[in-house]
């Protein structure tokens, strides 16, 4: 729809505009999950500190793990959480005399202390969210597909405009409800003593039909005499008004916290109370306005993690992947439930099928023929996910169910309606076909297990934040602190070593055109770092073998996990590249193709010589016999020469040394050979043990598997290059 820079700038004014109308949305935190007026300072102040805690901690796993999760969901549950374990030390401390409303005493159960019906509430309201926009998105974007095709943009022409009255009015109504709801705006007297906010929900419907007409007319003139893209302008405008819903519902959630607790600590210095264990907290029960320079600095500090946060990022490869319209990489694995459902699905499809008439099945099928997807932008870069028609109404279908929650003033959560509409509108757009539809829902399923797990998870660890730091005090603080930190540290590395790992160079960049230049420029480059790195750990295993050092071994198994992985992507994405390959390139393919095979295969023999070589000193295995180290050192050294020699070939294509290094490869064969024979013979006289014999031939056998597929690989690269000329 637009440049990366251009779609975060919108997306950063949109959360810019939302923190500014996020005022007076603060109660949830004060006394939406409990009642405040029952608790003393000192209490309050254990609640609101095991919360944050808890909340930095949770939200921080679930991002390193690109998984997507609610604040709304994370912040209810730990304020339930911490409240319910403060409520029963109170209860069993025999603090369990309350003043009710009346001025009566009363003996206080739990249910006195939890705003359980709020709680509920939320609760039901989430849940029911995710049905709810699945379902409409599902819908939505079938009756749209069916209007447009694949084929959009021939089709925008003549339904384009509606199509954007629709939207754009959707989107200008959701902005009005869900901003001004608790604004300093809302207040704002609109002539005789009616406010903003009344004026505006008063008269919903006509502003409604009064702007869908207006919008309708002007997009249509647009697109006469300016031929604008209306699909553009409803993508722009919808990223703006989501980023303002985020930011007037998850900046509440991450900053309410802290500032219901600041307001109980004004509340308590400036009354003459000096005792924090004896101030009950009654004035959190009022409505207070949030200061704008909070919310401002709140919402530079989204904007700022918008840019530059790598795991924000890695949240939004899950959705984009899940919703691809293309095959892509799949995250997730096959699960029982999947099949089941997908099995389910394609029964009651068929059946659906032999009933219609054959017309209208053929007519529906022509809608959703992707043979016309243009996979392409007007700048010739291949697409992402999806076309603008489906990020269009993932916007609108999204805005308008926040816009009718917020209005009907039903809790619900924006991350989960964002998510699961376009979950619906992949399933309704067909991008979940046959070869990508059981992981597609098995990676749902594990998204929406993820939910149920977060607010599992949040009040119970909560709960026992809150218990350590009553019975701790400043002492389990600052444990919790430095925990805190290292949690947060771990979860960096892990992250960062996650993104390495996902930032292996693809065999073909997306966004060319492959022809037989780029796969010999890429495949030469791939294969030559590779093969340097499988040199590499190869001595760095015999090294850590003959000193039996434990660390090394256990770093070089490590890497050869990671070459595994390196491997397995470039063969996974061989068949996308050939279907991409140019006519007079067809001829190199095959060989493209034998040359990544003989690499999976290397890597294949290095996790036989890495793992056991491991295992056998982890257990404490007797180490390699001096004659064994003599012998292995040896044919490491030649092989790092032989290496040097087949990886020099390779990056300059000159292949005259070919028949000097077979002729290497061979001796090296022959010396394994004999080296096995060898230890044979010491087997018969009891001069070596099992567990060394067995560690022995499987180093033997697989590092003549190595060589055997590195000279199969430089003759394929060899024939690869002469195929090219």
């Amino acid at each position: 729809a637009a440049p990366f820079w251009a779609i975060m700038i919108i997306a950063s004014l949109g959360v810019l505009f939302g923190a500014t109308f996020s005022s007076g949305m603060m109660e949830v935190a004060r006394k939406g999950i409990f009642h405040p007026q029952y608790f003393f300072f000192a209490e309050i102040m254990v609640i609101f500190l095991a919360v944050m805690i808890t909340d930095v901690i949770l939200l921080d796993l679930f991002n390193t793990f690109g998984m997507p999760t609610s604040t709304t969901v994370s912040i209810v549950f730990e304020l339930l959480g911490a409240a319910v374990a403060i409520s029963v030390l109170k209860i069993s401390g025999g603090e369990h005399v309350i003043v009710t409303e009346n001025g009566m005493e009363k003996v206080a159960e739990l249910g006195d202390y939890i705003n359980t019906a709020k709680a509920l509430a939320i609760i039901s309201g989430i849940l029911l969210s995710v049905v709810v926009a699945f379902s409409v998105g599902a819908l939505v974007q079938y009756i749209t597909r069916l209007a447009f095709s694949f084929n959009f943009k021939k089709n925008v022409k003549y339904v384009g405009a509606i199509w954007g009255g629709i939207a754009i009015t959707a989107i200008t109504y959701f902005i009005l409800i869900k901003g001004l709801k608790g604004s300093s705006f809302a207040s704002y007297e609109v002539g005789t003593g009616e406010t903003l906010k009344d004026y505006v929900q008063h008269r919903g419907f006509t502003i409604l039909l009064y702007s869908f007409i207006g919008w309708t007319v002007l997009l249509q003139l647009l697109q006469v005499f300016t031929r604008i893209n209306i699909l553009k302008l409803i993508v722009i405008v919808g990223t703006f008004a989501l980023a303002m819903a985020f930011a007037g519902n998850d900046l509440v959630n991450f900053i309410g916290v802290p500032l219901a607790g600041f307001e109980a600590f004004k509340s308590f210095t400036e009354s003459a109370a000096t005792n924090p264990d004896g101030f009950l907290m009654t004035e959190l029960q009022g409505k207070t306005a949030t200061p704008t320079l909070y919310l401002v600095i709140a919402g530079l500090i989204m904007v700022i993690t918008l840019w530059l946060s790598r795991k924000a990022k890695s949240v939004v490869k899950t959705s984009l992947d899940l919703s691809s319209q293309d095959e892509v990489d799949e995250r997730f694995g096959s699960s029982f439930m999947a099949r089941s459902l997908v099995r389910g699905s394609i029964k009651f499809n068929n059946g659906l099928r032999a009933v219609m008439p054959g017309f209208l099945t053929r007519t529906i099928d022509k809608q959703f023929d992707q043979s016309k997807y243009d996979h392409t932008n007007e700048s010739g870069e291949e697409a992402v996910a999806f076309d603008l028609v489906r990020a269009s109404v993932n916007l609108v279908v999204a805005s308008i169910l926040i816009s009718i929650g917020t209005s009907l003033k039903l809790p619900l959560s924006t991350t989960y309606v964002t998510f699961m509409v376009a979950m619906g509108t992949s399933l309704a757009d067909r991008a979940w076909g046959r070869e990508s539809a059981v992981y597609r829902v098995t990676g749902v399923i594990a998204v929406i297990g993820g939910w149920f797990f977060t607010a599992f998870i949040a009040f119970s660890v909560a709960f026992l934040m809150a218990m350590f730091i009553s019975w701790g005090g400043a002492y389990a603080i600052g444990l919790l602190v430095v925990l805190l930190g290292i949690v947060i540290y771990r979860t960096h590395v892990l992250h960062k070593k996650k993104a390495a790992q996902n930032e292996v160079e693809d065999d073909i960049d997306d966004q060319e055109v492959v022809r037989k230049e780029n796969i010999m420029q890429k495949c030469v480059s791939n294969i030559s770092t590779n093969l340097s790195e499988f040199i590499i750990v190869y001595e760095k295993i015999i090294t850590g073998l003959v000193s039996e050092d434990r660390k090394k071994l256990h770093e070089a198994d490590q890497t050869v996990i990671d070459l595994n992985i390196k491997a397995k992507k470039l063969k996974s994405k061989v068949f996308k590249t050939l279907k991409k390959l140019e006519d007079d390139s067809i001829e190199t393919g095959p060989y493209y193709v034998q040359v990544l095979d003989y690499l999976r295969e290397m890597a294949h023999s290095l996790t036989f010589i890495s793992q056991p070589s491991y295992e056998h000193i982890n257990n404490n295995h007797k180490g390699l016999q001096e004659k064994q180290i003599k012998n292995l050192t040896g044919i490491s050294k030649n092989i790092s020469i032989m290496f040097g020699s087949l990886i020099h070939s390779i990056e300059t294509s000159d292949y005259t040394e070919m028949d000097e290094i077979m002729q290497q490869q061979e001796e090296l064969m022959n010396k394994l050979e004999k080296l096995k024979k060898e230890h044979i013979k010491a087997l018969k006289r009891d001069e070596a043990g099992t567990r060394n014999s067995m560690l022995y031939f499987s180093l033997i056998y697989e590092t003549k598997n190595l060589l055997l597929q590195s000279v199969n690989l430089l003759k394929a690269q060899r024939d690869f290059i002469i195929e090219n000329k």
